[in-house]
């Protein structure tokens, strides 16, 4: 199974390699990171890159498609060739899946016009900007499209894919293997559980943690 994994500058780097833990563990697996041209490409924190070994004209298809999300995201929506390439690798692919924002930029491809999807609990209103109909799940499949919700979704997301493909058993191994088993200590992971003050920090800061 060939999955192809979109790289732009600044996007969230969990948002790619937590799928790509459990995703590339699946027997057969082939993963390739591709980008507008060959070579790092850094994540919106800066100090961390991954990098593309192939770019966009070199990759025409794939059995699993994913798009992490992240603040450079947005800038992806007006271009061309990203936009193109979204839709050329999604005709032919089993799977079309997303992590955070990513799920929007899918949208923007116009691939999720009517579809139930999610993204990151800061921006539903994207979603529905390009025709999709947002929810709060954690992780939303509507046919062959798959979306998680922020960041650390994603490897619920591949998960429940890597179950779908190959079975239970493969999926549980996996989850053994990189002993996924998360017991933070905090209850704030979502809008529900964290303290409102925190939620109205967040959002006034446009995500960005301040002391």
């Amino acid at each position: 199974m060939r999955i192809a994994v979109l790289l732009y500058p600044d996007f969230t780097a969990l948002d790619a390699v937590g799928p790509y833990e459990v995703l590339a563990r699946m027997p057969g697996a082939e993963v390739v990171f591709v980008a507008r041209r060959r070579g790092p490409v850094r994540s919106d924190l800066g100090s961390l890159a991954l990098t593309a070994d192939a770019a966009l004209d070199e990759v025409g298809a794939a059995d699993l498609l994913l798009v992490p999300g992240g603040p450079g995201s947005t800038r992806q929506h007006e271009d061309p060739a990203v936009l193109e390439w979204l839709r050329a690798v999604d005709a032919g692919s089993t799977w079309t899946a997303s992590v955070c924002s990513g799920s929007i930029l899918l949208a923007a491809a116009g691939l999720l016009t009517g579809r139930r999807a999610t993204t990151h609990w800061f921006g539903p209103e994207g979603l529905a900007a390009f025709g999709a109909v947002p929810t709060d799940e954690r992780v939303v499949f509507d046919g062959k499209y798959a979306t998680a919700a922020g960041v650390s979704a994603g490897i619920d997301l591949a998960l429940h894919l890597a179950g779908r493909i190959h079975g239970d058993a493969v999926a549980q191994s996996i989850q053994l293997v990189t002993e996924y088993d998360p017991r933070p200590p905090y209850d704030a992971g979502s809008v529900a559980t964290a303290p409102p003050a925190v939620v109205a920090a967040l959002r006034a800061n446009g995500l960005v943690v301040r002391a």
